[in-house]
């Protein structure tokens, strides 16, 4: 379980962009809502703790109870919808100790883990028909049980997460066309029953998001529209250098209250307010950086479990960044997602700090050589010697 690594093999430079990273969204939340400034602390200091700690722990021996980790994983959602706190209409959080948990933030890593182990488990069979059958129907259940929170944006994200993994893994370029032409009909058909009939396909905020997207302009959804329209204008109100950290304008995003959940949702309108263009490429920087040291890490690993580690929590960090800020910017509908290491939200925070975890403990075991078999067959935009 434990074992001696060479110091130089521990990738500091990912430390060093998430400690930054860390550090932007303190004072981005503190300057949101500076009650949640200790919270904030307390969550990357445990954070920090517990990817040290797993970074010095074989991934490789994690991932041999990757089944029990499918089961914990089950059994967890499943208590969510039994027993969880309601809030904003949704039951998505579990308190302990007078603490609120969010499992669904955990549940991302731990499907992670499970389905980097199975691939490799299942690699020679990867490509068939078969085997992507019973991939997809060992995803379902966990997906089913928070999508039913309601959480579509998670159940969404994941879905996207697993197609990066099968990806990475060697599915063939013909079953993706095959896959394209399948699934884009799929989702066009679903977004015509959702906005044109009334059939109860998804919950009614879920609902009046998308169409607050799709008809801003309609009066029945205008207030809502009005929300993202407020963070564009925030954003493009810091111009280049921003108005200030904290800055104790009436008209601040923050201090005069345009927008809802300010300091996880629309954060990043309170960088573009605060700290301007500069801040916003700085942070979109920072996050780029973590996502192509985790690939970078994935194309140099021992293994395919390793690889499709490193991938997947590389994905998630991606696909989470993109969405959060689009949705900031206004170029997506309301989603929800926060914005990886710099939105308040403790659970969120230290799920994704264990899963950087188990990526530089993926760096710390490096393949001596290249070799040609289906171990290798690894797809990135970069090879290992070209960095």
């Amino acid at each position: 379980m434990l074992r001696l690594y060479r110091l130089r093999d521990y990738n500091f430079r990912l430390v060093i962009w998430l400690v930054l990273l860390s550090v932007l969204g303190i004072i981005l939340v503190s300057s949101a809502d500076p009650s949640l400034r200790g919270r904030q602390v307390f969550g990357v200091i445990v954070g920090i703790a517990a990817m040290i700690l797993l970074s010095l722990i074989d991934y490789s021996w994690i991932l041999n109870f990757y089944w029990a980790a499918y089961a914990a994983n089950a059994i967890m959602l499943t208590l969510v919808l039994l027993f969880g706190t309601s809030s904003h209409g949704a039951a998505r959080w579990i308190e302990f100790g007078g603490l609120q948990f969010q499992p669904t933030e955990l549940s991302k890593i731990m499907i992670i883990i499970f389905f980097s182990m199975y691939f490799m488990r299942n690699q020679f069979d990867l490509s068939s028909f078969k085997s992507i059958f019973r991939a997809l129907l060992l995803l379902a259940f966990p997906l089913f049980l928070i999508f039913r929170q309601p959480d579509l944006k998670n159940t969404l994200t994941l879905m996207m997460v697993f197609c990066c993994l099968y990806f990475a893994a060697g599915i063939s370029y013909a079953k993706i066309g095959l896959v394209i032409l399948i699934v884009v009909p799929l989702v066009s058909g679903l977004l015509f029953l959702i906005t044109k009939t009334d059939l109860p396909i998804i919950d009614d905020y879920q609902k009046n998001r998308i169409m607050t997207f799709m008809e801003p302009e309609n009066d029945d959804y205008s207030e809502d529209a009005m929300q993202q329209e407020n963070s564009v204008m925030a954003i493009g109100s810091g111009q280049l250098t921003g108005k200030g950290i904290g800055n104790d304008r009436t008209s601040s995003v923050s201090k005069g209250n345009f927008i809802a959940e300010v300091q996880n949702d629309f954060i990043f309108a309170v960088a573009g307010e605060d700290m301007g263009f500069i801040g916003c490429f700085a942070i979109i920087l920072l996050e780029f950086l973590v996502v192509f040291e985790c690939l970078l890490t994935g194309k140099r690993t021992k293994d395919l479990s390793g690889t499709l580690l490193c991938t997947g929590i590389g994905s998630l960090v991606a696909i989470q960044s993109f969405i959060n800020i689009c949705v900031a910017c206004g170029i997506l509908p309301n989603t929800g997602t926060t914005l990886p290491f710099i939105s308040y939200g403790l659970t969120s925070l230290i799920s994704l700090y264990i899963g950087m975890g188990f990526v530089l403990n993926a760096g710390l075991q490096r393949r001596t050589m290249y070799g040609g078999d289906i171990l290798h067959e690894r797809r990135f935009p970069f090879t290992a010697d070209s960095i």
